[in-house]
């Protein structure tokens, strides 16, 4: 038998065999050709539709597979299954990605850098959609929408436009810790490898007893964190626009797993009424000497993805997914991604996005959704879809209900009672070598040069002027502007 032969024979999607894959039917060898080719007429309709639209945010990214082990005893924090035992490993998946770029764009750009895992346990999945990170541009997601715009394309040219991006700044005084981070040299990491996680946000775990404490998490790379400068980035964006993906995909070829160890601040409940920026604020960090990171477990790396589209491109992760032991806190950016991620994955891959084979849980589901696009499984079969119900149905266990936190106040459009937008900011900024400073300077005062408006170069200077005088006053001085005398 000849290896042609041992070959499995080619079928259309219904399973039927293929007779010719490489001509197809015409009305003579030159005719026009024959809407009866129901193969051709498939291949091409499927072909159309390859392309899921891509994610609006985090839209080019790489993936991979691994496990998470417990290395520390945090029982006396949180329930969480996954995180009861010393030693236990858990299987789980990893996305890094960039947040403004198209699908096709370079990995190599001053951006932040999209952390997400998703764990598969017992109790089902837990996300974790952080960035590499500890702080975020805005602090109310009622303005993610527009800050994305920014980062877009101009309606008008279909260029990028940095005009928008340091208007939309210097209006939002609240993104200037993150807009320093931006234009330090963590803005370019050099690798997914080499650079650390964060939550961002902060969550509430809840232990056996109903005990809570509010959390951050930190995910620190084993590999050193380390960067990647303007040129370089500029340059490997030309050569090799995916040499992240590249990077992350070939180490785990070659066994060079990559790690993380993750720790925890842990705050106590009472301490967010009293701490001196509001604990809930994504634009703000806790103070490690106030809050010391505690170990938690190892995060590896170890399985390439078999196919990018099943199992990268159709990944779905959202703080939402939760398991009992971790809850979601008042921070009002994260409140709006509790809705968001979710929909933006209904729209995008389909309502039953989460029976994929990579976002499926490992524990069993049980409910009554029903019907969608793209319903592949048994559809619940003759079970009853609704509850209450008296046929022994599912029900809910009021022991994984969340535990309650106190809230107090008028509904009201409000801001957060903290408004030092400068401080943390100003932090950073000395908190950097002068060999830093000096990069973090050149960076900034290289990405506002295009900006056509002086009002709009001299607002954003008054604001790294108040975190800083000599940062505002060297960034004017690169722009050759005056410092305003109300700064």
């Amino acid at each position: 038998m000849t290896d042609h032969n041992r070959k499995p024979h080619l079928t259309n999607n219904a399973g039927a065999p293929v007779g010719d894959n490489q001509n197809s039917i015409t009305a003579g060898s030159r005719g026009p050709t024959l809407i009866q080719d129901v193969h051709l007429l498939e291949k091409l309709a499927h072909f159309n539709r390859e392309r899921v639209p891509e994610r609006v945010v985090h839209a080019k990214g790489a993936g991979a597979h691994g496990y998470f082990e417990v290395t520390n005893d945090v029982t006396a924090y949180t329930k969480a299954k996954f995180l009861d035992e010393v030693g236990k490993r858990t299987p789980m998946f990893a996305r890094f990605s960039t947040v403004a770029g198209e699908k096709g764009s370079a990995d190599s750009v001053r951006d932040p850098r999209g952390f997400a895992l998703k764990f598969y346990t017992e109790d089902g999945n837990y996300d974790m959609v952080g960035n590499n990170t500890p702080v975020f541009f805005l602090r109310d997601a009622i303005k993610f929408p527009d800050f994305i715009h920014t980062q877009k394309r101009n309606p008008a040219t279909n260029l990028k436009d940095p005009n928008a991006v340091w208007d939309f700044f210097s209006l939002s005084p609240e993104s200037l810790h993150q807009v320093t981070v931006l234009h330090s040299d963590r803005g370019i990491p050099a690798t997914f490898r080499h650079m650390h996680g964060y939550s961002s946000h902060t969550f509430k775990w809840t232990n056996a007893d109903g005990d809570s404490v509010w959390v951050k998490y930190h995910f620190r790379t084993e590999q050193g964190v380390k960067n990647m400068d303007e040129a370089t980035g500029a340059r490997l964006a030309g050569e090799n626009p995916d040499f992240h993906t590249q990077d992350l995909y070939a180490a785990i070829e070659n066994g060079d797993y990559p790690a993380w160890k993750l720790y925890v601040q842990i705050m106590p409940i009472e301490d967010a009424n009293t701490y001196r920026f509001d604990p809930f604020d994504v634009t703000k960090v806790w103070s490690q000497k106030d809050y010391p990171l505690i170990e938690v477990g190892r995060m590896v790396l170890d399985q390439n993805p078999e196919n990018y589209f099943a199992e990268v491109e159709q990944a779905t992760l959202s703080p939402g997914a939760l398991v009992p032991g971790i809850e979601v806190s008042p921070d009002k950016m994260l409140q709006g991604r509790l809705f968001a991620y979710s929909d933006a994955h209904r729209y995008r891959v389909g309502a039953n996005h989460e029976a994929l084979p990579v976002n499926r849980p490992r524990a069993q589901v049980h409910n009554y959704q029903r019907d969608g696009f793209m319903r592949f499984d048994g559809n619940g079969g003759g079970a009853p879809n609704y509850e209450p119900n008296s046929l022994g149905g599912p029900a809910e266990q009021s022991e994984n209900k969340q535990a309650a936190y106190e809230v107090s106040g008028l509904a009201d459009s409000v801001s957060y009672d903290h408004d030092d937008h400068y401080t943390q900011a100003g932090d950073l900024y000395r908190l950097l070598s002068e060999e830093e400073q000096t990069r973090l300077v050149q960076n900034v005062v290289d990405s506002m040069k295009p900006v056509e408006r002086d009002e709009v170069k001299l607002r954003q200077i008054e604001h790294f002027y108040k975190a800083d005088p000599e940062y505002g006053t060297r960034v004017a001085q690169g722009l050759g502007l005056q410092v305003p005398q109300k700064a």
